[in-house]
């Protein structure tokens, strides 16, 4: 469009100045929409879940792209020729047109004073252009990392834990005062309730919350300062632990548990592992960056040991099956019978009266029917201990585990935490029994810390063969890509700047960038390409595109911002998530765009010598006129 309407200004006539303009910029149109897509592909073929994620995200916008650029190649040439008026240069012009071609002159005028003196100082900007890569590097490997931001969804789930030997009744009672304490605060719309068994624990002294908030306008606080006022609230509430977490769209496997994120230590060897696991979680709640550190293991539960007699068994004719199913039917369920009836049917459960079922000292009651028809105490043939041990017995992987969970401190990303719980790992010399590991969003966390980088090089090695396809060249290419470590720069910054960790969707805003900047060095390059062919000098023919390229420059950069900025704004429910691409985005184009304007020329300048000098040496010392890739069929 702005090709076109240069044209016109210039005294043509909309339906040639539209052939014109379109048959100048096709090339460019083609190029910079091909490498665009082709920064997709490598999240089109990433694996694990953060590739399922993002897949049908790489395919929406490819497919956007192919037909915006079909739509430009036809549709907007087309429009150009039917719309566009010539340009009456005897008219005069209104204000608002005035002030802005004014303001835009001082601003073109300012940059081609700016792109002289840069012309001038090659080296320089050299050193400048090295110095945007190194900084990138050490920008990426400075930044706090994460996997995705927490949401605030208007919904918190909590888990209530008491002492091992809570019995049900005592649970509820207590479970009560937590949920009335909740209500309490002005900012939960309604709750749920239960104690008992739930998905995380099968054991009575556990209870569960899940809680509404009200909508986000209703109210001042986000999900996550809300429950910092409901961990005050639990504090003063005696005999229970309760741990609280937002509730978010992406959840990543794991095991259920009180907090988000879990560390599992496993090992067939139970006596090992139930030592480790109580020292590892007393080192892991003194670190600074963890909080609301707790396992699943519950060791402290009171338990009766029967140890049977044989020799004495086995004089009387006993055996231990007549013990289990004697005890079975004293402390147990036995179904002897169902009783049908026209509309249901009942178990018919065989059961001593619940009286002589709630004390240990019951056990003397037991007898035991010996073969010879008499009946003995079960005391006269065993000994009964009072012991202690596991409420429950998880496993994973077919052994028995134990998970420690726990949240994260504000301030706290979750590449350091790993690195916290990693340091604490190898001070305490953990058995060679017991295996440990991440899991859910921690385990994938760690998967995908190591291909970030791997990523962001594939999109930039797919989009460097894309365009030496393109351009049948190996250095213009390099020209176009030099730009980029201005926009990681200016992400990096960003982020770090607005206190946000980089994140998975901030590397995926990252990819785009890699993208979108490019196209203002193909704007460049092609000109200049276009010049050269016409016997124009190198530098001349640079800064002439520069120039020339500027104005569609700005407004593609200016239409970019503006329309990832309600993103990076943080506008509409769920933003938390969408919020580091936008910002992201925001800051690589504004960085970017300041630099590359003169990163460009100069490199094309630089890369341009050192090709003649490739191509003398390859000729035998002849100095020919390089060759410019040719001209798009007309």
């Amino acid at each position: 469009l702005e090709n076109i309407y240069r044209h016109i200004e210039n005294g043509m006539k909309p339906f040639a100045a539209a052939i014109l303009g379109a048959r100048e910029i096709g090339f460019t149109i083609i190029s910079m929409t091909l490498s665009l897509v082709a920064v997709f592909i490598p999240v089109l073929f990433m694996g694990g879940v953060v590739g399922r994620v993002f897949r049908e995200f790489a395919v929406t916008i490819s497919i956007a792209i192919l037909v915006s650029g079909f739509v430009s190649l036809t549709l907007t040439p087309m429009l150009c020729a039917r719309v566009l008026k010539p340009v009456d240069h005897h008219k005069k012009p209104n204000a608002f047109f005035r002030v802005t071609e004014a303001m835009f002159e001082a601003w073109l005028d300012g940059y081609r004073r700016s792109l002289d003196f840069v012309l001038r100082h090659r080296p320089f900007m050299l050193g400048v252009t090295f110095a945007t890569l190194f900084a990138s590097v050490a920008l990426y490997i400075a930044i706090p990392k994460g996997f995705f931001p927490t949401e605030d969804t208007g919904f918190i789930t909590g888990t209530v834990e008491a002492a091992t030997d809570t019995s049900f009744e005592a649970m509820v009672e207590r479970q009560k005062r937590v949920a009335d304490a909740v209500r309490e605060d002005p900012n939960v719309a309604y709750l749920v309730s239960t104690a008992g068994a739930t998905g995380i624990s099968r054991t009575t002294n556990t209870g569960r919350l899940f809680v509404a908030l009200k909508p986000r306008a209703e109210r001042t606080k986000s999900a996550t300062q809300i429950i910092q006022d409901l961990r005050k609230r639990m504090a003063v509430i005696p005999g229970v632990n309760v741990f609280f977490q937002p509730v978010q769209n992406i959840n990543i496997g794991g095991v259920a548990s009180k907090s988000q994120y879990q560390y599992t230590l496993q090992s067939s060897d139970t006596a090992a592992l139930y030592a480790a696991a109580p020292a590892l979680l007393d080192r892991l709640a003194e670190l600074s960056g963890l909080r609301d550190v707790t396992s699943d293991l519950q060791i402290s539960n009171p338990q009766l040991t029967i140890d049977l007699d044989k020799d004495k068994a086995a004089a009387l004719g006993i055996t231990e099956a007549q013990l289990r199913d004697a005890l079975y039917t004293q402390f147990g369920t036995r179904q002897v019978a169902t009783l049908y009836t026209s509309t249901n049917q009942y178990a018919i459960i065989a059961e001593v009266q619940p009286r002589f079922q709630r004390d240990a000292n019951d056990l003397s009651k037991v007898y035991l029917r010996t073969s010879k028809g008499g009946v003995v105490p079960l005391e006269s043939v065993a000994e009964i201990r009072r012991t202690v041990g596991p409420l429950q017995i998880a496993h994973q992987q077919q052994q028995p585990s134990v998970t420690i969970s726990f949240n994260l401190t504000p301030g706290t990303s979750l590449g350091q935490a790993v690195e916290q719980i990693r340091a604490a790992e190898q001070a305490s010399n953990l058995p060679a029994s017991v295996y440990s590991g991440f899991q859910g969003t921690a385990q994938v966390f760690q998967d995908s810390l190591s291909n970030q980088p791997l990523l962001i090089l594939a999109a930039v090695v797919v989009i460097y063969i894309v365009l030496g396809i393109l351009y049948e060249s190996f250095i213009h290419p390099l020209t176009i890509l030099s730009g980029l470590p201005s926009a990681g720069i200016g992400a990096i910054l960003t982020l770090m700047i607005f206190d946000m960790e980089l994140s998975v969707i901030a590397i995926i805003g990252i990819v785009m960038l890699v993208g979108i900047v490019k196209k203002n060095a193909i704007m460049m390059i092609d000109f200049a390409l276009g010049r050269r062919r016409e016997g124009v000098d190198a530098q001349d023919a640079i800064r002439e595109a520069c120039l020339m390229r500027f104005r569609p420059i700005m407004m593609t950069t200016l239409a970019a911002i503006f329309g990832v900025l309600p993103i990076a704004l943080g506008a509409g429910a769920g933003s938390e998530l969408r919020q580091p691409l936008g910002i992201a985005v925001v800051g690589g184009l504004l960085v970017s765009q300041l630099l590359t304007l003169y990163i460009t020329p100069v490199i094309y300048l630089y890369l341009d010598r050192f090709d003649r000098i490739v191509t003398r040496a390859v000729s035998g010392g002849e100095d020919p006129q390089p060759a410019p890739p040719p001209a798009p069929a007309e």
